[in-house]
């Protein structure tokens, strides 16, 4: 069965990317076809263009009941080098708050993040933010490194290659990545953090526990990348063994970006659905995103969790991060957001505010006030 539909209700799919606001329906659409009650928006920002965060806000003001919104950092200032200003990271943590944001979303962990920005999250730059997202309590989604094959150039996928997610000599090396996560760990233990993507460790669920038992406020996603299921598909008994015993730090999430199609969106939804509640062996179907994979790439397992471990999984564990309902949003608080994220913008790229996804969003914002 190709369109599979989740046997459970209230799911929250906490981990969707959200492109231009004309695109508000469409992705409303996907979520009716995928049957989930509410959608993490997570929201990297993109200073150059100013947008990623605003876009995520404006479907918070309009459906406030469907909508976390997990706010990107504006690194605008450093990757300038100071030609433009941003407040600084914890006034801009302050400010999503105060602003009725949800979380924070992180992608300084990236390899090709840190090619941008070569700055390690141990740095200075990052000491008080880590100290006041600790101190506040807020959730963060964070994506840290990337799969192993992406550092061999005889394993690496030609579609990950052709996105430019190959890396050599020259790169951060995986290892790097981890242990910089593990010194800021160390420094702030209650960090309340969703690694994305389960960390990049289904190939070594012996390390994922490891990880899970030196720090417990840790979370892994379940968004599927194409190694993920092949790799805890070697031994489904033994990964069934992990979900149960670890059920409330594993979140469910899809990587749903509103440039899918409806069938792509209820494809990819529909493999870890079938996933976790069947105990069918079965491959990515035709039709499915490149992500995935295709079918010939590996074998998937059901895992067929119990009703409680799914219950979880789609919604409680996400729920006692989050909230059970996303936050209000202050639409005037919004409104400064993305008029200062056009700004910045400009500076950036001389493009005029005016013509920015964040003032867009500013003017549409305006008139819902």
């Amino acid at each position: 069965m190709n369109m599979w539909q989740s046997k459970m209700t209230g799911i929250v799919d906490a981990h969707v990317h959200m492109g231009a606001i004309a695109t508000e329906d469409h992705i409303l659409d996907i979520n009716r076809a995928i049957g989930v009650k509410r959608t993490a928006l997570v929201s990297i920002q993109d200073p150059t263009h100013g947008s990623g965060l605003p876009q995520s806000l404006y479907m918070k003001a309009r459906h406030p009941e469907a909508f976390y919104v997990f706010a990107g950092l504006n690194h605008g200032e450093k990757l300038s080098d100071g030609r433009v200003r941003t407040p600084s990271l914890v006034s801009q943590l302050d400010g999503f708050v105060a602003m009725g944001c949800d979380g924070i979303k992180m992608i300084e962990g990236k390899p090709t993040s840190r090619q941008v920005m070569d700055i390690p999250v141990t740095d200075a730059y990052f000491a008080d933010y880590w100290a006041r997202v600790e101190e506040l309590g807020f959730p963060i989604v964070w994506h840290v490194n990337d799969p192993e094959e992406f550092w061999n150039p005889k394993l690496l996928p030609a579609w990950a290659q052709k996105q430019g997610w190959g890396y050599g000599p020259s790169d951060v090396t995986k290892e790097q990545l981890y242990a910089e996560v593990d010194e800021v760990l160390a420094r702030h233990p209650q960090l309340r953090i969703v690694f994305a993507h389960f960390y990049f460790l289904s190939a070594d669920l012996t390390r994922a526990a490891r990880f899970f038992d030196a720090h417990p406020t840790a979370h892994f996603d379940l968004t599927p990348g194409v190694e993920m299921l092949f790799n805890m598909s070697r031994d489904p008994a033994a990964t069934r063994e992990f979900f149960i015993k670890y059920a409330d730090r594993i979140v469910f999430g899809t990587d749903i970006a509103s440039r899918n199609t409806v069938a792509e969106a209820v494809f990819r939804a529909g493999i870890v659905y079938r996933w976790l509640e069947s105990e069918d062996t079965f491959r990515i179907p035709e039709g499915a995103d490149f992500l995935l994979g295709q079918p010939e790439d590996g074998i998937i397992h059901g895992l067929s969790l119990p009703d409680d471990v799914l219950a979880r999984i789609y919604h409680g564990n996400i729920a006692r991060l989050a909230g059970e309902q996303p936050r209000p949003l202050d639409i005037g608080r919004a409104i400064g957001e993305c008029t200062r994220i056009g700004a910045i913008a400009q500076g950036m790229s001389n493009t005029p505010a005016e013509d920015t996804e964040a003032v867009r969003v500013a003017r549409k914002l305006e008139a819902l006030a």
